[in-house]
């Protein structure tokens, strides 16, 4: 456990008038302050915190273009749903008075007041859509997550709900909404006090002139309203943004948690890795035995060959230095495998040459004299 000791201070002497010093040692457990999320999150922990859904988005963004898309596309179509709305209006009152009341003619009227419905009302619930949807992608890119949606057990604990109607994100969202609610309170009032003399006049004034003075004063004040909260939005998707970066930070330790996760314990893949290193070395010692021959400096290299009429060229089956080329020159002695000294030709190709794969063309001829000088020693003893 790492610690971090200070030795310093002064005691006075009883008889004497002067300082004395002595030594105290207050220890500090780095431990204690292994566990801060002080590190920024890595690849993974964004990739998973995104599957989940968790991203950085303001709602406030979302409502702000929503409301200025639907009022901006009442103020373009706003005089085409009038005349329809003022159509089917004086098209049924001057039905209902004359028609017979069947089940026909409640059908007929239903169905002309879907009709209109439908033709009012859905060109603004389209640019809706179209908003909500290329605003929520921009923010966050194209996601698709059913994890904020299932149900968990944890959010129907009491406690658990107590603690986060406490919590430091809920005191925070409050003091967002009574300052967005002070701020647009401020700017309704100055709106209503510059235009408190245009209101009596619409008593006296024509129905549609009454509408349409209305329907402006509202649209003033909806895109001034909009204008601020777009500013308002603006810092909340910077908090949000802030606020989710500062969620995701990990401790020290998470991080090594995760690299042990993610590429292994670095003790299971040594041991992993000696064990590769140990099946391959007794892989290429059973291919000492199937060898023509081995190649010697004669201490410190030893390299074994095969040839047979099918192949291009002779490979290397087997190589070692030091002690494994004491052990490839055992097996090929217990083998009967004739054992050659050439010190260069050893030395090439053990620097050239992997094994399982064949002699460079560069070493043909050498390689060619010793098979030579060895097919010509087993037929003598043969």
């Amino acid at each position: 456990m790492g610690c971090i000791k200070i030795f310093s201070g002064f005691f006075p002497c009883s008889n004497k008038a002067q300082l004395q010093p002595f030594s105290k040692s207050v220890s500090f457990d780095l431990q204690l302050f292994a566990g801060e999320k002080t590190e920024e999150a890595t690849a993974k922990r964004k990739g998973e915190a995104r599957q989940k859904g968790q991203v950085a988005k303001s709602t406030e963004v979302n409502s702000v273009f929503i409301i200025l898309a639907a009022f901006f596309t009442l103020k373009l179509i706003g005089s085409y749903i009038y005349d329809e709305l003022t159509r089917y209006m004086q098209l049924s009152f001057s039905n209902v008075a004359t028609a017979d009341m069947t089940i026909n003619s409640i059908r007929e009227i239903f169905l002309g007041f879907a009709i209109v419905f439908i033709k009012t009302a859905l060109p603004v619930m389209c640019v809706i859509l179209i908003v909500s949807l290329t605003i929520n992608f921009i923010q966050v890119g194209f996601l698709f997550s059913f994890e904020p949606l299932m149900p968990k057990l944890s959010k129907l604990n009491p406690i658990a709900g107590f603690g986060r109607l406490f919590s430091k994100r809920s005191l925070v969202e409050l003091v967002k909404s009574l300052l967005k609610i002070t701020i647009i309170g401020y700017f309704i009032y100055r709106f209503m006090r510059k235009q408190i003399e245009q209101i009596p006049g619409l008593i006296s004034a024509e129905l549609i002139d009454s509408l349409h003075i209305a329907a402006s004063l509202i649209l003033n004040l909806v895109f001034q309203i909009s204008a601020v909260m777009l500013v308002l939005a603006a810092f909340d998707y910077f908090y949000q943004w802030w606020e989710h970066k500062e969620s995701l930070k990990m401790s020290k330790d998470d991080i090594k948690q995760e690299f042990k996760q993610s590429e292994g314990d670095p003790l299971i893949k040594g041991k992993i890795k000696q064990r590769q290193r140990a099946m391959s070395m007794q892989r290429m010692m059973q291919e000492v035995p199937k060898a023509d021959v081995i190649v010697t400096n004669p201490t410190h290299f030893a390299v074994a060959l095969k040839y047979e009429k099918a192949m291009a060229a002779p490979i290397v089956v087997a190589k070692g230095q030091d002690l494994i080329a004491q052990r490839i020159k055992e097996i090929a002695k217990e083998n009967k495998v004739i054992i050659v000294e050439n010190k260069v030709l050893a030395r090439a190709l053990y620097a050239a040459v992997d094994i399982g794969y064949p002699v460079p063309p560069e070493l043909y001829q050498a390689v060619a004299e010793v098979l030579a000088y060895v097919y010509k020693l087993k037929k003598r003893l043969s």
